[in-house]
């Protein structure tokens, strides 16, 4: 086995439709071939294949307990050690976790991001760099519609009722107070060009 070797880690959150993933792959591609895919917080929500449809509609997927933090922090230190991981695979779209895993292979940078990453004192210690897209919430809310109906098969009223009665919630219990963890907080009105140029200076991150 080959000896593990450190990488740089850096970690992107924000509310959910800040353009924290938008912002993530824009500067994975900068950043290439030194970062490779981007690994996000969403591969790690808990198996609750034992709930009806229905019963795993009504769940808050926005509460820190709907993931696995434990394995994402246990996988993600290994990613830091420069070592692979077989990651879960996630179904929005039925709200299950997938029998079969990612692999995935760190190169010298890896990213990873989520709207509950820097709540997490165990990830924190692990992120080199800790980025938080501020985003008005007006435009969070027309960017998780237009993707919620486009991408998981979701109607108005149902991601409307969702964002209402979970993720505005959970957004200021603990998605905006962690904003005070992060190293640099953009914009996520701003063009993801000029964000990721901001941060490649911020961090002095040269690029290929």
């Amino acid at each position: 086995m080959d000896s593990p070797r450190t990488v740089i880690t850096i970690g992107i959150a924000g509310a959910s439709g800040s353009g924290k993933t938008v912002l993530a792959n824009a500067l994975r591609h900068a950043l290439q071939p030194r970062a490779g895919e981007v690994l996000s917080q969403d591969h790690y929500y808990r198996d609750i294949s034992h709930l009806s449809y229905e019963e795993r509609c009504r769940e808050n997927f926005d509460h820190p307990d709907a993931i696995d933090f434990a394995l994402l922090a246990r996988q993600f230190e290994q990613l830091k050690k420069g070592r692979d991981i077989d990651h879960p695979v996630y179904d929005f779209s039925t709200h299950l976790r997938q029998t079969q895993t990612a692999h995935y292979a760190p190169q010298s940078i890896v990213i990873l991001e989520g709207i509950l990453i820097l709540s997490r004192p165990d990830l924190c210690r692990l992120l080199d760099h800790k980025i938080f897209v501020d985003t008005p919430a007006d435009i969070c809310l027309i960017r998780r519609l237009r993707r919620d109906m486009r991408e998981r098969s979701r109607n108005i009223e149902s991601v409307l009722q969702q964002y209402e009665r979970t993720v505005r919630p959970m957004f200021l219990e603990y998605v905006q107070p962690s904003q005070k963890q992060a190293d640099l907080t953009v914009s996520g009105e701003e063009d993801s060009a000029h964000n990721v140029q901001m941060i490649l200076q911020r961090f002095r991150m040269a690029t290929n």
